[in-house]
């Protein structure tokens, strides 16, 4: 299986300065197929409300489609605000989200169990 992964921009403007592709396969592997689509407030905002019936809009959403292969929606717009709270610079606060939606990918549901896989990626990747 050939290694497929795609960042897709929707939006206006440029894209974080990450190694994505490297995040995304020391977390999924070289064979996981991923779409990772940056798309707009109102974009994730009807995503969520749809498949999370959570009227707002979010940072990150990520859809497991097969065993190997899903999608990581971000909202650039959300996530500038939201790296603030967090106290983190742009680039590293888009590469914390992401690190996110990958482990999330893996089966996990926010616990102790997800952090600790988070805080794993997060060292090896210095995030």
């Amino acid at each position: 299986m050939e290694e497929k992964f795609s960042i897709i921009n929707e939006t206006k403007g440029r894209l974080p300065s990450l190694p994505f592709d490297k995040i995304k396969n020391k977390i999924l592997g070289k064979k996981y197929e991923l779409d990772l689509i940056f798309v707009s407030d109102k974009k994730i905002h009807a995503l969520n409300k749809t498949y999370r019936h959570v009227d707002s809009p979010t940072d990150i959403l990520s859809f497991p489609l097969e065993k190997n292969s899903g999608e990581i929606f971000i909202c650039k717009k959300i996530a500038k605000k939201k790296c603030k709270d967090f106290e983190r610079e742009y680039n590293n606060f888009f590469a914390f989200l992401f690190i996110h939606g990958c482990v999330h990918l893996l089966g996990n549901k926010h616990g102790n169990k997800m952090e600790a896989l988070e805080r794993k990626f997060r060292a090896y990747f210095k995030v």
